[in-house]
């Protein structure tokens, strides 16, 4: 991993230290966003994201931030975030990106939904801190903890989009066009 390396070859102890604090600062933004939304403190969770985040309709920085999880925030009552595994590339000195895994549970409606998902984080540092600059969640499969996801589309929670995992890896098609049709069919009914 090399994070500002100026000289071809081993990095130097103030490289692989920056690289070390990185990789030390990053999780534990996955962390503080669950805690943050289980807890419903919008505050904490919007000083996770950069000062500037862009929010798309929302708009722009933090305030449209606050205001964008203050409604998304009420289409479930309780939440739990399970986080799994995390990947963390280093671009360089102030960037870097990522993919956390997570099982999130939410009370909706007298429902336990369960989501399997995986956000798409793109992460800075700024004045030395590392922060979200965007986060992307996909999903596999949402649906109430009493049933199985089913194809062919693997959601059952209304008002929600689709599933867009496993086809959102590029290597996931190239792998099963490589397997064959037949291949494919022999272990789903309902292939993407």
């Amino acid at each position: 991993m090399t994070v500002g390396r100026t000289t071809p070859g081993r990095p130097t102890p103030a490289e692989r230290l920056a690289a070390l604090e990185a990789e030390l600062a990053i999780p534990e933004l996955a962390a503080r966003y669950a805690a943050a939304v289980d807890g419903r403190d919008l505050n904490a969770l919007v000083q996770l994201f950069a000062e500037d985040v862009d929010c798309g309709t929302w708009g722009v920085g933090r305030a449209a931030l606050h205001a964008f999880y203050a409604e998304v925030l009420q289409g479930f009552y309780r939440s739990i975030h399970h986080l799994g595994g995390q990947t963390i590339e280093i671009v360089d000195a102030e960037h870097a990106r990522g993919e956390v895994y997570c099982r999130a549970e939410h009370e909706v409606a007298g429902r336990w939904i369960v989501a399997l998902m995986c956000y798409h984080d793109d992460y800075e540092r700024r004045d030395g801190d590392w922060f979200f600059r965007k986060r992307r969640p996909f999903a596999w499969s949402a649906a109430d903890w009493l049933e199985r996801p089913s194809g062919p589309e693997f959601f059952k929670w209304e008002n929600h989009r689709p599933a867009a995992l496993p086809g959102r890896f590029a290597s996931w098609r190239t792998f099963w066009d490589a397997a064959g049709s037949d291949a494919e069919r022999a272990v789903t009914t309902a292939p993407r």
